[in-house]
């Protein structure tokens, strides 16, 4: 894979991106400033007795009185020339200070409900593409079945009740036990709980995929040729057939992205993990439209950043794709 067509192709690609996250930014704005409902609705109900002079001054400095577009045009403005997404109405401290404060918890959750979901499925998918029409074929289909309509926020609800209020083997919430800030086991029996909530959830389109992909390179004549040699089953299912057949995994990686950061905001809800979508979701309920604008950006940059990742890595698995 060469480098220069490669930058070329990275470049035109992020290019690109720039109308679609404009038209996300303009519907985002535009369905929150048609949505009932404000920052001084919610002030007004904490402070009964506010008055609709005070109202009137807190809407004029925030800049509320405005039309949406309005709003949207100067918050536009801000991001552009000066690189900022505003400040929040709920601390007034910088959108960015924020999320960069919760960011890091919600990469952790992501990566580690990935590995759990690369871990699990596609083992279980190779051995159900092995043991074709099997009880284990079957099986792993049926709880696949199963995996694609179980609600994330339900089975979130459901191991918090049986492995954290029952069993007690792991902690229902939190990132940290009391007195073991900062610990990076502690840390981990925390984010296990949601990870493996997300991991389920994504697991089911893994190992289908997975399935049929192995499927189709056990049949090709290069694994008939391997086999006739005379080469352990073993390697010709790890070094001649999975390559091959991890292929289209690499493109579900960058579709799979946008369900698990979708997933996360409830998952983080849940176990009160203070990361990037607990802060969104209190950010909705506090009307808090920085934030929740900052967040929503945020997200599509890294829905758009996993696509991209999963085509350049698409590339480097087959050296039969150019990039010119």
């Amino acid at each position: 894979m060469e480098t220069r067509p490669l930058t070329a192709y990275i470049a035109r690609r992020l290019a690109g991106a720039i109308p679609l996250l404009l038209l996300i930014s303009l519907i985002s704005y535009g369905l929150m400033g048609l949505a009932p409902g404000g920052p001084t609705a919610i002030l007004s109900q904490q402070a009964r007795s506010l008055t609709p002079a005070a109202r009137h001054a807190y809407e004029v400095a925030l800049g509320l009185d405005k039309p949406w577009y309005v709003q949207y045009f100067y918050w536009l403005k801000e991001l552009i020339v000066h690189g900022s997404l505003g400040n929040s109405f709920v601390d007034q401290r910088p959108v960015l200070a924020r999320i960069a404060e919760k960011l890091p918890i919600t990469v952790e959750l992501l990566s580690l409900a990935l590995l759990l979901t690369l871990v699990i499925a596609i083992p279980i998918g190779i051995r159900a593409a092995v043991k074709r029409d099997s009880f284990f074929d079957n099986a792993s289909t049926a709880i696949a079945l199963i995996g694609y309509g179980v609600p994330v926020f339900w089975l979130g609800i459901l191991l918090i009740d049986v492995f954290a209020m029952h069993l007690r083997w792991l902690p229902g919430s939190g990132i940290n036990s009391v007195g073991r800030e900062g610990d990076p086991l502690d840390l981990l029996r925390h984010l296990i709980l949601p990870a493996f909530t997300l991991a389920i959830v994504s697991v089911a389109g893994w190992l289908r995929y997975q399935r049929a992909s192995m499927l189709d390179v056990l049949d090709e004549p290069y694994v008939q040729t391997a086999r006739s040699k005379g080469l352990p089953e073993r390697v010709v299912l790890y070094r001649h057939a999975l390559r091959n057949a991890l292929l289209p995994m690499i493109t579900l990686l960058g579709l799979q992205l946008p369900g698990l950061v979708g997933g996360a905001y409830f998952v983080e809800y849940i176990f009160s993990i203070p990361g990037m979508g607990y802060l969104g979701i209190n950010s909705i309920f506090q009307r808090d439209y920085p934030t929740v604008m900052g967040i929503t950006m945020l997200s599509a940059l890294m829905v758009i950043l996993g696509n991209l990742l999963a085509d350049v890595l698409y590339g480097a698995a087959d050296p039969r794709i150019r990039y010119d």
